[in-house]
């Protein structure tokens, strides 16, 4: 029976969900979390480990001979040495497309709350304001009506497709920045140049890989393009914003308001300038981790597992 361990599985499930279907696959050994220097230990003897953000470097990988399969229960797979892992012929797999539905949802969770302004206003009530208004109802900051507005998106993947559609039913015109602007221009959405996309959104959604050529992407230069009523909505990957610049940007009004759910580093540090930037609501990277998005995150890791165990790999990125 193959040896199985769990290195890192509290974020994917907290205790709503049941790890009992890989119990039919082996001896089965669940982690919350693992740091760094017990890797090895808890991985040893192992013919597949499972992880989400639990590091396998080339180090730990060339520690564990008996290691045949690394599953990653997340769609990016950064934490594992994938040429480490092939020279030693492990098999890596990942989980894409689970969370689609869900950080849509998030994109616009964050957009409507800047443009209704929700979260203010119920701390406003919440602190009596409407008990001892003069009328009926009051408002406080600009409110802002998405239809004829202008949305952006960088990249035009399954989350950045979906968006679009959303963006297109709210009634918005639909710009779209991505290498493959044929595929923008087939589903019927106008694609542009980087420079436009900045500089005519009047919401930018960041729903793109973070790769070498556009990290930090979102800096002072580009920040300088856009209008001063625009949002900006990242649930991609933290890296792509300079957040110096764009808490800059904020504070200054060069930008209206900013909607976050990744950081470029998470937990943040303490004195991430985006945490007290005006108008800038976060949330801690939670737009995958709908109850029903880690169901099918666990089925699929589930049976990317059984697979391989029948010599059918699916999912493999190495």
């Amino acid at each position: 029976m193959d040896k199985i361990v769990v290195l890192d599985g509290f974020t994917a499930n907290p205790g709503d969900i049941s790890w009992d279907c890989f119990k039919k696959l082996g001896e089965l050994t669940v982690y919350k979390r693992t740091p760094d220097n017990l890797v090895v230990e808890r991985a040893k003897g192992a013919r597949i480990a499972i992880t989400n953000k639990t590091v396998f470097s080339k180090e730990i990988i060339e520690a564990l001979p008996e290691l045949e399969y690394i599953g990653v229960i997340a769609t990016g797979y950064n934490v594992v040495d994938i040429e480490a892992a092939g020279r030693q012929g492990i098999v890596v797999t990942n989980v894409p497309g689970y969370s689609t539905e869900s950080v849509v949802q998030t994109v616009f969770a964050h957009l409507l709350n800047l443009t209704q302004r929700v979260a203010q206003h119920s701390e406003s009530v919440r602190a009596g304001d409407w008990v001892r208004s003069d009328d009926f109802c009051y408002w406080s900051g600009e409110l802002v009506e998405l239809s004829g507005k202008t949305f952006g998106i960088m990249g035009f993947g399954a989350i950045g497709q979906r968006v679009a559609a959303v963006a297109s039913a709210l009634g918005m015109r639909v710009i779209c920045y991505s290498r493959t602007a044929s595929k923008i221009d087939a589903a019927g959405y106008e694609a542009v140049n980087l420079e436009k996309l900045f500089a005519e959104s009047d919401v930018l959604s960041l729903n793109c890989p973070l790769t070498a050529a556009n990290a930090e992407v979102v800096n002072a230069e580009n920040l300088k393009l856009m209008k001063s009523s625009a949002f900006l909505i990242n649930t991609a990957r933290g890296g792509l914003v300079n957040e110096a610049d764009l808490a800059a940007a904020l504070d200054s009004g060069i930008l209206a308001g900013a909607g976050v759910d990744v950081l470029s580093t998470e937990p943040p540090q303490a004195d991430n300038p985006l945490l007290e930037a005006k108008n800038c609501y976060i949330t801690p990277h939670l737009a995958w981790a709908t109850l029903e998005a880690r169901q099918r995150l666990l089925r699929t890791a589930y049976q990317n597992v059984e697979s391989f165990q029948k010599g059918l790999t699916v999912n493999r990125v190495n």
